[in-house]
């Protein structure tokens, strides 16, 4: 089939031309498809040439590296056929036969229909631009550096492509959006290898949502970043988000109760931004058709004046008030509503009230860039107060923070704050170097 596209499209003459428009379309869709399996943000590192690889993942067994995918015979996939891509795509098994690492979300790209593993090869081995990239071999530690135990781990926890799709057929939905929804996020948008819990071995504990209430209901960190609850939890997920919320933030990264940061920036700015509103909503649609993944979680979330009404008396005696005002309260406010859309809010974010403070204690020592979009093109920064405050000052604030306006959640110890500013990298100076 692919041969006859591209002898199609290569030989001259009238019938050629008349082929042209439909490899052009069958490489769009390829590229529609890329873009909502976010393929760009883990195979292409910022200012070098896209999908040539390179990108370094530290994880707790070493440091691995994301390889080329450009269509370059010598250090990409040019010499996959496309039966050896879909077996990599939806089998994890390389060209050679190894075992690729999990970081490839094969067992998420195994509910890939043939159509879209089709369109997904024409475009990388057509629409890609060859790029001569050598990429460094894998810095796993001993013994995850050897590969054949992933062979195990594949057969064990990764699930048959075959026996997925024939699952995939026998599930109903009353919603044909819903069904897309299900297709995009547990699928091609591998939702899950963030935001479900993973066990020891390191498969996620659910790979859709009938494997039961722990997909999609908050992962482990993630190059330092806690991926939150997906599910219909008020205080911690997607409880107190309507559809159109849903939809605003996969197009442009915020919505008036957040904002996007960690490894979601990067899967907004090379994915859903780009992905059609029916799709969008599609996704939108089928995550709150998620309840809560236990019924404590349930709880609601109020807003309590109290902590703002001591702000606007001019008390700043509660710990972490005073250097709540003076650093945070420019963009966040004091009463904890920020300036939504620009600054996020404080107050009932469900980051702010995660069970886990990781990401709130690294976005206060590290900062963050709300990114650009083409629906919002303008980007904002927040600062990262590394340099500025100790241990103490920032689990100070952070405690402040997570305990202001009916947020309630537990306090942050020194040793939470130490634990996380170990992992910075070395743009973020300690307290003790002065900044310029």
């Amino acid at each position: 089939m692919l041969a006859s596209a591209i002898l199609a499209v290569t030989v001259c003459g009238p019938s050629a031309r008349a082929q042209e428009p439909a490899r052009d379309d069958v490489i769009a869709r390829g590229e529609y498809v890329a873009r909502a399996a976010d393929c760009a943000a883990c195979h292409s590192v910022p200012g070098e040439a896209p999908f040539a690889g390179g990108m370094a993942f530290h994880l707790p067994t070493g440091t691995l590296y994301a390889p080329n995918i450009t269509p370059d015979r010598q250090t990409g996939i040019g010499q996959y056929s496309e039966a050896e891509f879909s077996r990599a795509l939806r089998r994890g098994i390389r060209r050679d036969g190894t075992t690729l690492y999990p970081a490839m979300p094969y067992p998420s790209y195994a509910r890939l229909t043939d159509e879209d593993v089709h369109v997904l090869y024409v475009y990388f081995m057509q629409g890609v631009k060859p790029v001569v990239h050598v990429v460094a071999q894998d810095g796993m530690s001993w013994p995850m550096s050897m590969r054949w135990p992933l062979s195990i781990w594949r057969m064990l926890y990764a699930p048959d492509p075959k026996a997925v799709r024939q699952d995939m057929d026998r599930r109903t939905f009353a919603d044909p959006l819903v069904a897309r929804g299900s297709y995009l996020v547990e699928g091609p948008g591998h939702c899950g290898a963030c935001h479900t819990p993973r066990a020891l071995t390191m498969q996620e504990k659910a790979l859709t949502a009938e494997d039961g209430p722990l997909y999609l209901s908050g992962g482990d960190a993630v190059d330092g970043w806690r991926p939150v609850s997906l599910r219909g939890e008020n205080r911690t997920g997607l409880g107190r988000w309507n559809e159109q919320d849903i939809v605003r933030f996969l197009a442009t990264g915020r919505m008036p109760l957040g904002a996007a940061f960690g490894g979601m920036t990067d899967a907004i700015g090379h994915g859903t931004q780009h992905m059609t509103d029916e799709d969008r909503l599609a996704i939108a649609r089928y995550l709150k058709t998620l309840s809560p993944a236990a019924p404590a979680l349930a709880r609601g979330w109020t807003y309590d004046p109290a902590v703002t009404d001591a702000l606007h008396a001019g008390d700043v005696s509660a710990r972490g008030a005073r250097a709540y005002v003076d650093s945070c309260a420019a963009c966040h406010r004091t009463d904890g509503h920020g300036y939504p859309t620009t600054f996020p809010p404080l107050a009932g974010n469900p980051v702010v009230m995660d069970p886990k403070p990781d990401s709130l204690i690294r976005i206060v020592l590290e900062g963050n860039t709300l990114r650009a979009t083409r629906q919002a093109p303008s980007a904002f920064v927040m600062p990262g107060f590394a340099a500025r405050m100790d241990d103490s000052t920032v689990a100070d604030t952070v405690t402040f923070i997570r305990a202001a306006w009916g947020n309630d959640a537990p306090a942050v110890t020194v040793t939470d704050v130490a634990r996380i500013r170990r992992t910075l990298s070395p743009e973020h100076p300690p307290v003790s170097v002065p900044m310029n």
